[in-house]
């Protein structure tokens, strides 16, 4: 394997003190490589009592502040982070043989920030944030076909369908980001930052 990092690692690795810019250069990697999804990730939350759940989510955004995803506030996983804000991310993009962990605390996006983003969909998903009632019960397929038409009446200027409080963003500010590479017979190359009390990005080699 071609070892050029100094921690004796992949070059894909390369030496940056900044996990965020490591993150970066992968995802933008991603996106050329993956066929489908390169934003999507496996989304780990849970209950107050630890009870967990897990789903796949599609990131909207990231900078130094952390990564950000969007979803019915009042869906499960909406309830679990009001609940538990602390939660998992989970990139694996298999192009790549890459992935990548990330753990830190779920803070609610300002109005702004939601109502720019909420405005780029297109217009059924706009109606669609409306319609569905994510999570709930339903009594039938049609139930929500019929609230999907009802919104299309009530909202049928396409370009003036305001947000629903019950929808908007959530940003996840890490505490540890893990990047992951598939190994020949299973020796994988693992690198993890952790923050510190002092917010300094500490690296660590872990085992595979």
């Amino acid at each position: 394997m071609n070892q050029k990092n100094s921690l004796g690692l992949n070059k894909c690795f390369l030496d940056l003190d900044d996990p965020f810019k490591l993150f970066e250069k992968w995802f933008v990697e991603a996106q050329k490589k993956e066929i489908n999804d390169p934003n999507a990730l496996a989304l780990g939350t849970s209950t107050k009592s630890g009870i967990p759940s897990v789903r796949m989510v599609l990131l909207k955004g990231f900078d130094e502040n952390g990564f950000v995803f969007y979803t019915n506030l009042n869906s499960q996983k909406g309830n679990e982070i009001k609940e538990n804000p602390n939660a998992t991310m989970c990139f694996h993009w298999k192009s790549l043989l890459r992935q990548i962990r990330i753990n830190g605390r779920l803070k609610q996006v300002d109005d702004k920030i939601a109502d720019n983003y909420y405005k780029t969909r297109a217009y059924e998903s706009r109606i669609g944030a409306w319609a569905s009632k994510q999570s709930s019960i339903l009594k039938s397929r049609e139930e929500l076909l019929n609230n999907l038409e009802n919104f299309k009446k009530k909202y049928n200027d396409i370009k003036n369908v305001p947000r629903p409080d019950h929808w908007s963003g959530w940003n996840l500010k890490p505490s540890s980001i893990e990047f992951w590479l598939d190994g020949d017979n299973r020796i994988h190359e693992r690198l993890k930052y952790t923050l510190n009390e002092k917010n300094i990005w500490i690296k660590t080699l872990l085992s595979p």
